[in-house]
């Protein structure tokens, strides 16, 4: 999972970048584009190391990245470093500083709107100029893909995100083009170190998924130890870090859930996105698990609690045997039964 950190200039996107991943750098070089990986903080996993003792642990990770922007050029510039991102935190100012303008939060986010629709309505009407002109030869193409791209290009030309069409967003047949305005975002607005409220937007802030946070206060939270961090959290009445927030945000927009395999060996979460089936999890473990995939063993975290053991946990019924379509839940964890 990686998520590309954008916002205007001036936003606070560095210290956001650097709150989130600890990765606390110099002077940020123009042309630099950064990435910083960090595990996600899961208490089950944690439990499940305790009780089973394995060699190691393995938390899921979550990549957060920051782009390069050069200074004086357009945002549109950043698009095609961000095209791989499986979505986008938008940092919008809202503090003010001496000498500055007021902040406009609602006025940044259709500003950088539009300049995500413009970069895939380039790309779209590209394509379909190159469509067109091969149907003209004679060429073979796709019909589904041409009125696919027909239907992106009226979407685009009306000023509207694709990812307010689900139908085009998930289309994998489009996937190869990676447009930005299919991709879903998490708004996260910069306050005061003083600011826990949302700004006003009329109602237009609704439709997006969004938090607030304290940036310059999270940033010096990061570079504390653990003990000096409770006192600085209760002094500034912080009940979470903006990593925990902004993580389990980033799993909410992109509905991804966690799986779990443990063993002597290893306790490790998989991530998946919410209704994948068994052998398509077993296949992100590895391919071999997919291709001889006889049955899952399967046995939800909330259950190896309530039972205290895996062993009475099976005494009481609670472990089943799953096929291939059986649909992966939050917090099972899975021991698939495979042969090659």
């Amino acid at each position: 999972m990686k998520l590309g950190i954008i916002g205007l200039q001036g936003a606070g996107k560095k210290t956001v970048f650097e709150a989130l991943t600890q990765n606390i750098a110099g002077e940020f070089r123009s042309g630099e584009s950064r990435i910083g990986t960090i595990p996600v903080p899961d208490e089950r996993v944690i439990f499940l190391s305790r009780m089973y003792t394995p060699k190691r642990t393995i938390f899921a990770q979550v990549g957060y990245f920051l782009p390069r922007l050069k200074s004086g050029k357009k945002n549109r510039n950043i698009w095609n470093d961000v095209r791989d991102c499986d979505a986008f935190i938008q940092v919008v100012r809202n503090f003010s500083t001496f000498g500055s303008e007021l902040p406009t939060p609602a006025d940044d986010i259709l500003e950088l709107e539009q300049e995500m629709i413009i970069a895939d309505l380039i790309v779209a009407e590209k394509r379909l100029e190159r469509l067109e002109l091969d149907q003209k030869r004679g060429k073979p193409i796709s019909n589904e893909e041409l009125s696919l791209i027909k239907e992106c290009c009226k979407c685009l030309n009306d000023e509207q995100s694709l990812r307010n069409f689900p139908h085009l967003a998930d289309a994998q047949v489009l996937k190869g083009f990676a447009f930005v305005s299919a991709k879903p975002v998490l708004i996260l607005f910069n306050n005061h170190d003083d600011d826990e409220v949302f700004p006003d937007g009329d109602g237009f802030l609704d439709q997006y998924d969004r938090i607030v946070i304290r940036g310059k206060l999270e940033h010096e939270l990061a570079q504390i130890s653990e003990n000096e961090s409770e006192a600085f959290q209760s002094e500034f009445n912080i009940k979470a870090s903006a990593m925990d927030r902004v993580i389990q945000k980033s799993y909410e927009i992109l509905g991804l859930i966690s799986f779990f395999t443990v063993g002597e060996d290893e306790v490790k979460a998989w991530t998946i996105k919410k209704g994948t089936e068994a052998v398509e999890a077993a296949d992100i473990i590895h391919s071999d698990i997919k291709k001889g995939f006889i049955r899952a063993e399967v046995l939800s975290y909330n259950e190896l609690i309530e039972a205290g053991s895996h062993q009475e946990a099976k005494k009481r019924g609670m472990v089943r045997l799953e096929g291939k379509t059986y649909i992966v839940c939050d917090g099972d964890i899975i021991n698939f039964r495979f042969n090659v």
